[in-house]
Formats: C-alpha cells, structure tokens, sequence
C-alpha cells in the first residue's frame, strides 16, 4: 500500500495552495483604469475613483456605482473613466465650465459623452460596456419614475438625444415611443448645436461651444417647465434630477469628496457664532416615507431588504435579550404568599386559629424587569449616505424588530431636503433680490420611516423606503436633532434614547449648520449618542457606550 493510504498504488497530487478568493469588483476596476488609462495613482474605493487620498469628480450620472454591483456591471464604468482621462483635456474643460448648476452638469455629461465616442475601433468590447452602462442607468432613471414629470421627461430625452447623435447609437428601446414627441420639440432649439456636437467631436476646444449652447438651451427650457409647473400647481418636487444632481462634480472639484450642501448659497453669516437663522420655512416638510413609495416599488424594495437581512445572517432573538437586559428596569410585579416575614396577610389568618404555630402567614412583593424606554434612530439621508443605504436599512429594521421584542418603543426617522440646490426655498430668495446673510436657503424635509406607536409588522414597507435613492439629498443636521429630540420628548417612556447615523457629512459647508448642531447637541437633555456609518461624530455626539448592542457599520 502507498503511503497515501488510498490504496491505489499511485501518489496523490499535491492540491498546492488554496485558489485565491474572488476577486474585489472595485480593486479590478481600479487595474482597469490604471492600465486602459495610463493612470498608475488611480485606485477604486468606496465605489468611486480616487487619485491618492482625493476623489475624483464622477464625470456623468451613468458612472456612477452603487453598492452591490459585479464585475460585470463595472466595466462600463471603468472604460469610461478611462476614456474621460485620456481624452478630455482637464484644464480647458474647467476653464469653460459654466456657473449654474443645471448648465455644469449638463456640460459635464457631454464632454463625458464626447469622450465615450472616441472609444478605439479596435476595442469593440469598450463600446459594448459603455453602451450597456448607459442603458442601465437610462433603465433605472425611467423606472424610478423621474419620466413622469415634465422636467424629468426633458431632462432624459436631451440626454439620450446627445448621446444617440455623438455615439451612433440608438437610445434606450423601452423608452424610444415614450420620449418621441419631446425629441420631436427639442429637435429644432437644439438642432445647430447638435450638429456641431458630432461635426467636432474629435476637437474639444471646437466641441466645448457648441456643448455650451446645448446646456444653455436644455437649462432655459428645464426652468420654463419649473415655472409653468409652479402656477397651475403641479411642480414636482420629488426633483427629476435626482440621478443626475446626487454628486455635484463641482462640489468634488476642491476632492472633498462632499455633494452640494444645503442652504449653501455663499451669503450665510459670516461667522459660526452668528445665531442660525432660516431664510423661509413655507416649504418645509414632514412626510412618511412610506407614502412616497408606489406599492410596486416598495414590494420590490422589501423583497431585497428581506434577502439582504438573510444574507447577512442577522440574529434577531439573542439582540433582542441583550435589549431587554440593557434596558429593562425592576418593576412591582404582584405578590407572593406564604413568606415567614413581610406583610401580614389577611387572607391565611384563618389558618392561624387552626394552627397557632404557623409562622408562613405573610406576603412579600414580587419584583420583575420591565422595559419602559424608547430609542430613536435619526438618519442622516445627505448623498454620501446614499451608497450606504442596503446596509443601513439591513440594520435598522433588524434592530427595530429586536427593540420591540425587548418591549421598548422604536422610532426611525430621517433627515434631507426636498430638492437639491435649495430649491423653492432659494428661488424665493432669488426673488426676494437675494438678501444678505439669509442663513439656511433650503426645503427642509424630514421623514418617518418608523413611527414610535407603530408595530414592526405594520412599519416594514416604510422602514424599506430607506432604499430609494432619490430621498438622498442634502442634510441640515441641527434642525433634525431638535425635531427628533422633540417627538422622543413628548412620549412618555421613563428611559429614552437618540442615536444619530451618519457618515460624518452632517453640517457639511457653511460653518453656521456645523455651530448650530453642535449648539443644538450641547443643549439636548436626552441620552443622545452618535453611531457612525463611517467617519467620525465625537465633535458632535458622545460615543455609543459599549454595552449597547448595536454593531458598528464595519464593512
């Protein structure tokens, strides 16, 4: 017999080591882009490009990566942050960028495009992703329902136009009836400049004019629609720009990595000790986030909250003992009889005339653990929070189930603005001869993904509202924490509890929202603990104290 035990007569083969694990779909994007984009200090983290420590401008809404993509759904992206490397000229793109938000961006996605249609003949596998890239974020632009509105409508057709007419490609088939009557009306405003997109597309200096006068023109027509929209009433606010406007590239130009940031008009006061002053609150909102969900859309989101949760293997019963043991308290729970000392009781006098001796005549008070608390969970909804929000939501609704097992009341909650760039706030401002120092110039709107006298089974399509991409927008923290100080305050529990999510983005821009929550967190008078996605919130929140049972966001 061989010394391998088999019995065989022949040696077994040596395995050698283990197979490497699968690969990391962004380490294999970042070495696509290095190589396709001779950019060695280029590396993929936290789903977006990083030269070094700064993150790079996301060029184009369809470059965008979310949380759980492959391999596969990556490719796209990583050609086309090549392409934008190799062939745009940086310094003259920056140079002719214009001011207004709209304008920019619209200007960044040609140039975006531009790029994409120089993509090598000899690389047909480049044009491939690239149009498959496209068509994903066409398809989930579409489906979120931001063609709904007449804004959104305009705003994807001008896209896909550009894009069909620079690349040689058709647009999106399932949309191609949908946008034909709008395509039909931008033919002749933007007709010259089209042609001159594709006439100059191989010169970007001789390109950039022509780029220019498509946004000018989309931007006029986007704001037309706005204000016819106003006067009869039917403006949507659920802005259809959300897929294009989540990660202003001017905001990541200075590489902080931070979108726009509310109430960021560049007149706030001019130092962080100045009171906060808000310049409006007409258009402040409080919404259930359940009921911006259509009942399509939230089943689908449950379904891939519920798997999410079975993935990662999320043990609700031993959380909900830790709970209990953290936050109960000991309680009168009746009484026990037939105790030698303690209160007499009346009721075993009669056994004392039977027996004279019997000395178990009396009653002690029985003590049990109730939990008499409440626990709020204030999110942070801003658009850095946005890549975070399967996990998030993962967590939470195990936690809010866990929490009401324990006996304690749960509350979710979230924070955002109704547009991005202030919104109706700022155009009051605008025509108001934009005063001075106007403080927070926003539309405030703060959500409830789950009220505290809401049982679980009835609050899990609200709680799988943290998924919809389009509610992460811009934070005013200061004013979240006094809204979800207030609702805890009011309930009557003995013990309660605020803790506040967020990846440290909370008062992001002018140094007046970063005083006013620090001022608002001082003065608080509730157990009130920071629970960092990522980052840090110790110069705003204590530290959650250990014995807490809520995991860290470890990714």
């Amino acid at each position: 017999m061989n010394g391998n035990g088999n019995g065989s007569g022949a040696a077994t083969p040596d395995p050698g080591p283990d197979p490497d694990p699968d690969p990391d779909p962004e380490q294999l994007t970042g070495a696509a882009i290095r190589a396709l984009g001779a950019a060695p200090g280029i590396v993929f983290r936290g789903h977006r490009a990083h030269e070094g420590r700064r993150p790079l401008p996301r060029p184009a809404p369809h470059l965008r990566h979310s949380p759980g993509e492959d391999t596969t759904a990556l490719r796209g992206v990583a050609d086309g942050l090549a392409l934008r490397l190799t062939r745009t000229d940086a310094a003259l793109h920056a140079r002719m960028r214009p001011e207004q938000a709209v304008e920019r961006l619209l200007f960044d996605a040609l140039e975006q495009f531009r790029a994409e249609s120089l993509a090598p003949a000899t690389r047909p596998g480049t044009a491939r992703n690239l149009r498959e890239r496209h068509a994903l974020w066409a398809r989930g632009f579409h489906q979120a329902g931001l063609t709904e509105g007449a804004r959104g409508l305009l705003l994807y057709t001008a896209l896909e136009m550009c894009r069909s007419r620079l690349t040689g490609q058709p647009v999106l088939a399932a949309t191609e009836d949908l946008i034909e009557a709008t395509r039909g009306a931008l033919g002749p405003a933007l007709g010259h400049a089209l042609a001159g997109l594709r006439r100059h597309r191989h010169d970007q200096a001789a390109y950039a004019p022509h780029a220019l006068a498509v946004a000018e023109a989309v931007a006029a027509l986007l704001e037309e629609a706005a204000g016819e929209g106003e006067e009869d009433g039917s403006a949507d606010e659920e802005s259809p720009f959300s897929l294009l406007l989540e990660d202003d590239p001017a905001a990541d130009a200075d590489g902080t990595g931070q979108g726009g940031t509310a109430g960021s008009t560049g007149q706030g006061p001019g130092h962080a000790q100045d009171a906060y002053r808000v310049f409006t609150t007409a258009h402040d909102q409080e919404r259930a986030a359940g009921g911006l969900l259509r009942a399509e859309l939230a089943r689908e989101y449950r379904g891939v909250l519920d798997t999410r949760i079975r993935r990662e293997g999320l043990a609700t019963p031993r959380l909900a003992r830790r709970l209990h043991a953290l936050l109960a308290t000991p309680a009168p729970d009746g009484w026990d009889g037939g105790h030698e000392e303690g209160r007499l009781d009346a009721r075993q006098l009669a056994r004392l005339v039977v027996s004279p001796t019997e000395r178990n005549l009396y009653r002690a008070e029985r003590a049990g653990l109730r939990t008499d608390a409440a626990v709020t969970f204030l999110v942070d909804c801003s658009g850095s929070m946005k890549r975070h929000r399967e996990h998030l939501a993962a967590r939470l609704d195990v936690w809010a189930r866990a929490l009401e097992h324990a006996g304690a009341a749960c509350e979710i909650l979230g924070f955002t603005t109704a547009s991005w760039n202030g919104g109706r706030a700022r155009r009051d401002w605008l025509r108001a001869g934009r005063p001075p120092h106007p403080g927070r110039v926003a539309e405030r709107l703060h959500l409830v993904f789950k009220d505290g006298d809401t049982s679980y089974r009835r609050a899990r399509p609200g709680i799988a509202a943290l998924l919809k991409a389009d509610l992460y927008r811009e934070g005013i923290g200061g004013e979240a924490v006094e809204w979800a100080a207030a609702r805890l305050r009011a309930r009557a529990e003995a013990r309660r509890v605020l803790l506040v999510l967020s990846d440290g983005g909370l008062a992001q821009g002018p140094s007046f929202l970063d005083a006013h929550l620090k001022e608002v967190a001082a003065r608080t008078e509730l157990e009130l603990y920071g629970l960092p996605v990522e980052g840090d919130l110790t110069p705003y929140f204590a530290p959650l104290p250990r014995d807490f049972p809520f995991a860290p966001f470890d990714r």
